[in-house]
């Protein structure tokens, strides 16, 4: 059975999609951008203050599904710009302090609505 997860701690789809979908144990989460939910706006700052709000946007997301970052086993990471690798990964990595989930890590040059990254995470119980 599907199960849709929506919350307004994360950002509102910005097309026709939903944040999250659940379905057999699996939770796919849409790929989260730097954008704060509260003013709906793109954050200010660079790759490090981005992934921060994406990570929390993630959070939030897992949370409402009743979900944490320790149920998470797949993340997709794109960046517009390579070189933010390792500044991402950082700020990425304070949310996976113990058996981090697999990763891809992709540049792309044409994020939504100009932003430095874009996550999509898949978690499962």
């Amino acid at each position: 059975m599907k199960r849709i997860i929506k919350t307004d701690k994360a950002p509102a789809p910005v097309g026709p999609y939903s944040q999250a979908v659940e379905v057999n144990g699996t939770l796919y989460l849409a790929g989260q951008v730097a954008i704060d939910p509260a003013s709906g706006e793109v954050v200010d700052g660079g790759i490090q203050e981005q992934t921060e709000q994406v990570m929390k946007n993630i959070g939030a997301v897992l949370s409402e599904a009743g979900y944490s970052f320790k149920d998470v086993v797949k993340c997709t990471c794109l960046l517009d710009d390579l070189g933010d690798f390792q500044a991402m990964n950082e700020i990425y990595g304070k949310y996976f302090t113990e058996d981090p989930p697999v990763r891809t890590a992709f540049g792309s040059n044409d994020l939504p609505l100009g932003v430095k990254i874009e996550i999509e995470t898949i978690a499962a119980k």
